[in-house]
């Protein structure tokens, strides 16, 4: 940089040279692909389905009610559901155990009965044995009707050793005696004189159906023992829990509904009032202060309403205190400021002719009148910041806009602060990009800013290097001075830009300025709506970062540079 001796200015690492041997232009665009249509189809489709989950994750996070009614209506559905399927499972237990109950007693009265009519019979010869078995069985084990209850299967007995053998006998040509498990024929065959029962599956009309299968033993005069099957399908119990599965079913999405529909009226009661008090808060909070909630009643609610209103009546009344205390306080500041206008510079014209005759006085005398000048220029600084306070407190500061180069900006700053940097031994380097970091901004206001922060980094820096660095990309420019002395501890970076603070409050007032020159800097900053922002560690130094936006008027996403080393890329 120019006229600076002990300032370098290097080059920023991330400037790159331009592209060469590249031709740009119409005839260099290579032909892009077309898309298949399904693609973009698919692709459209994905989008608008994501964008409707985005919509209703929004909604749910939103809507309290919403929340509560759907919480409401899956809970509800839950316990109807387990409900449900416990009363079903009681209600089909009862009905299997009510069928086997009656299974085997009528299994028992229709045995007794072919027993008896087989006793009774004079039938000798194997036909006419065949005869009597198929008359027994069409008179009295058959079921009447064209849907037949049970179904009857008389086989031979395992433990029969007659000579005479009788052909199967059947009540129904759809069932034989392949619907009886090898279990029951067996338990049948190993206690002839009990009767044994078992719940197995049949199969009718080309679909299962539960049955009760009973098994019993006759005895055949001349032909020994028979083992009599009664078949029992419950298709009447399945048609009853089916017909009972729907309604739970019906019932339980009514009900569900039902549960909704009150848990959406309750909650509209509760949830209608708090959502009112917000919107009252949220005009309280935007200045309109005379906001109140409707009281109705003497519930709860209303009782939040009242306490809400006493609470805005409160802060109403003490925001107004406030206001009036600030207005007050900056009416005062503004006017003494003002006010000693006028003596300062009767002041400043004595100590001048005292501090240019100095050579004239004694040692003493000619030591206060140094003494006394130097004093004089930290008040009169004093005072020029509290008259830019008490503007910035007014709402009267102003931009005088234009576009400028940082570049040059830092460079005069770094320039004033060279004599500075001499005495505290520091060198003090800008790295800047080869190009331009325009920014449309008031010139003096960032020179005033970017001078507080290199100053106090000479400060602070204890004889160490000082290094100052430009970023710029699309939307905005970034200045960070960063020093290698004392550091900030944790806390001192929120603290930095508090009026009259000071890291240690034992240090003499002669280091560090007036205390005011970070506030300022902060409220030009957020005049241009920019950022000013700190960051230190003890015995690592401190970070100082202003980015502005490139174009006035326009907000701040992100920074050109880092505020931390640790963000840095390697």
């Amino acid at each position: 940089m120019p006229g600076a001796a002990d300032v370098g200015v290097g080059r920023d690492a991330s400037a790159r040279e331009p592209l060469r041997g590249v031709v740009v232009g119409p005839a260099a665009a290579p032909a892009l692909p077309r898309e298949r249509p399904a693609l973009v189809l698919l692709r459209r489709l994905s989008s608008g389905a994501g964008r409707r989950l985005r919509g209703l994750r929004r909604r749910w996070r939103q809507s309290l009610r919403l929340r509560v009614v759907a919480t409401t209506m899956l809970l509800g559905l839950a316990v109807v559901s387990v409900l449900g399927s416990v009363l079903h499972e009681q209600i089909a237990t009862g009905l299997e155990r009510s069928r086997i109950t009656n299974s085997q007693y009528e299994a028992l009265s229709l045995t007794s009965r072919a027993q008896v009519q087989w006793n009774a019979s004079t039938s000798a010869s194997v036909d006419e044995l065949n005869r009597s078995a198929t008359d027994i069985m069409t008179r009295i084990l058959s079921a009447p009707g064209p849907d037949p209850s049970r179904y009857v299967v008389m086989n031979r007995s395992t433990n029969n050793d007659s000579d005479v053998v009788l052909v199967e006998a059947r009540s129904n040509r759809a069932v034989g005696i392949d619907a009886v498990s090898q279990q029951l024929r067996a338990a049948v065959a190993a206690d002839p004189g009990r009767q044994h029962t078992q719940v197995s599956t049949l199969r009718l009309g080309g679909r299962d159906v539960p049955a009760v299968v009973v098994g019993s033993v006759v005895t055949i005069q001349n032909a020994g023992l028979y083992d009599l099957y009664f078949i029992f399908p419950m298709e009447q119990e399945v048609a009853t829990m089916d017909l009972i599965g729907n309604a739970f079913l019906v019932a339980g999405v009514i009900l569900t509904l039902l549960v909704g529909a009150v848990a959406w009226v309750v909650t509209r009661q509760v949830v209608t009032p708090v959502r009112r008090a917000g919107q009252v808060a949220q005009r309280l909070s935007a200045g309109r202060l005379n906001e109140r909630m409707p009281a109705r009643g003497e519930d709860d609610l209303a009782l939040l309403a009242t306490s809400f209103n006493n609470m805005a009546d409160s802060l109403q009344s003490q925001i107004r205190q406030l206001e009036g205390l600030s207005a007050v306080q900056q009416r005062f500041v503004s006017d003494v400021s003002h006010e000693l206008r006028t003596p300062l510079t009767t002041i400043r014209m004595a100590v001048d002719v005292l501090h240019g005759s100095r050579d004239e006085f004694e040692a003493p005398v000619a030591r206060s009148a140094e003494l006394l000048a130097g004093e004089l220029d930290r008040f009169e600084a004093l005072l020029a910041d509290l008259l830019e306070i008490s503007r910035f407190d007014a709402g009267g500061a102003v931009l005088d806009l234009e576009p400028v180069d940082l570049r040059g900006t830092v460079a005069k700053v770094v320039e004033a602060a060279r004599p500075l940097a001499e005495r505290r031994g520091s060198v003090v380097t800008v790295v800047a990009p080869d190009g331009p970091a325009e920014a449309e901004v008031d010139e003096r206001r960032v020179e005033r800013i970017l001078r507080n922060l290199v100053v106090n980094a000479v400060e602070h820096g204890e004889g160490r290097p000082v290094e100052v660095r430009i970023g710029v990309d699309d939307h905005a420019v970034a200045v960070v001075v960063e020093d290698h002395g004392v550091g900030l501890r944790p806390g001192d970076a929120a603290n930095v830009f508090t009026r009259f603070w000071r890291a240690d409050p034992a240090r003499a007032r002669t280091t560090g300025g007036t205390g005011l020159g970070l506030s300022i800097s902060l409220e030009d900053a957020r005049l241009h709506n920019g950022w000013l922002q700190a960051w230190g560690e003890p015995g690592e130094g401190s970070r100082f970062r202003l980015t502005l936006p490139a174009q006035a008027g326009t907000s701040l996403h992100s920074s050109p540079l880092p505020l931390s080393p640790r963000d840095e890329q390697p």
